[in-house]
């Protein structure tokens, strides 16, 4: 399996990424979640939608993630588990899984990263990054 990586880096206030690793595109987009935030109380959510494409010749299978979220008091909260929303989707050459999951942050800002451990049909694992991408409310004008 060829060792390809292609990463768009996100500017501060992008709320997108994508990344290309052995023909693994991850690409995401997050968004604040008002009616589960509460500001006042240090509570912010987000959602983010995630769409993993498998663009190789082989079918490939996410084992578990890793994911490495960071405030903007600059706390660090990894979180690791067995697949994604409780499935660990199988991709055949050209198909993609899509999901939305939510992240909880104690301030308004944020930045989540991370990886995807993958096995490719031959059983060889693999990890597959996820681009870092913000997590930010929105701006409002008083």
């Amino acid at each position: 399996m060829s060792e390809s990586k292609e990463s768009k880096e996100p500017s501060l206030h992008t709320c997108t990424s994508e990344a290309l690793t052995n023909n693994v595109r991850v690409e995401v987009e997050s968004q604040y979640a008002a009616e589960h935030s509460q500001p006042f109380q240090n509570h912010w959510f987000f959602y983010y939608t995630v769409r993993i494409s498998n663009e190789g010749d082989d079918t490939v299978q996410l084992l578990s993630r890793h994911w490495i979220i960071t405030d903007a008091a600059g706390h660090t909260e990894e979180v690791k588990g067995p697949g994604v929303i409780g499935e660990q989707p199988r991709l055949g050459p050209g198909e993609s899984f899509q999901y939305t999951s939510g992240c909880p942050l104690k301030t308004s800002t944020g930045v989540m990263h991370g990886t995807y451990q993958m096995v490719a049909q031959d059983g060889e694992p693999f990890d597959v990054e996820i681009a870092p991408f913000a997590l930010h409310e929105p701006y409002t004008v008083h």
